[in-house]
C-alpha cells in the first residue's frame, strides 16, 4: 500500500525536471538527487525515478540528433546564398541573398519538430506527476530504458 509520503516524493521526482529553467542540467540533477536519496524506501519511488532519468536522457539524445541535422543544414544553406554586402557609397548600398534552398526549408520544419517536441515534453511530465500522485507508475512514450 502506497501512501501519501511515497505518491508526493515520486511526484516531486517527475516536477523535478522543470529545474532545467532555473539550473543548468537541474532536468537531470533534481531527479536523480530525489531518486537516489529515496529509492530504497519504496519500489514505487524506485520505478517512477528510473522513468523520469530514461526519458530524459532519451528526450537529450532526441535533441541532440535533431540538432546535428537541423544546425549544419542553416549555417551552410543561409550563407550559401548572401552575396554578403555591396557597397558602392552610402547611396548604393545593398545586401544580396538568393533564393532559399529546399534544404532550408527542412531545416525550419526540423526547428518547428524540436519546439513540439518540447511542448510534448512539457506536457507529458506533468501527465507523469499527475499519475505518480494519483499511485500509478507513468510510462514515458518513445523512452529507451537506459536504467532497468
Amino acid at each position: 500500500m502506497l501512501d501519501n509520503h511515497q505518491k508526493n516524493i515520486a511526484t516531486f521526482i517527475h516536477l523535478s525536471t522543470f529545474s532545467r529553467f532555473f539550473i543548468p542540467f537541474g532536468n537531470f540533477i533534481g531527479p536523480i538527487i530525489l531518486w537516489v536519496a529515496n529509492k530504497d524506501k519504496s519500489e514505487f519511488i524506485d520505478a517512477n525515478g528510473k522513468q523520469v532519468i530514461n526519458f530524459q536522457m532519451s528526450i537529450l539524445l532526441y535533441a541532440i540528433i535533431i540538432g546535428t541535422l537541423t544546425i549544419p543544414v542553416f549555417i551552410f544553406k543561409i550563407f550559401n546564398g548572401i552575396d554578403f554586402i555591396d557597397f558602392h557609397g552610402f547611396e548604393n548600398f545593398s545586401i544580396n541573398i538568393g533564393k532559399p534552398s529546399p534544404l532550408l526549408y527542412i531545416g525550419g520544419i526540423l526547428g518547428a519538430f524540436a519546439i513540439l517536441a518540447f511542448i510534448i515534453e512539457l506536457v507529458l511530465i506533468v501527465i507523469a506527476s499527475l499519475k505518480a500522485r494519483d499511485g500509478e507508475v507513468y510510462k514515458y512514450p518513445l523512452t529507451i530504458n537506459f536504467l532497468k
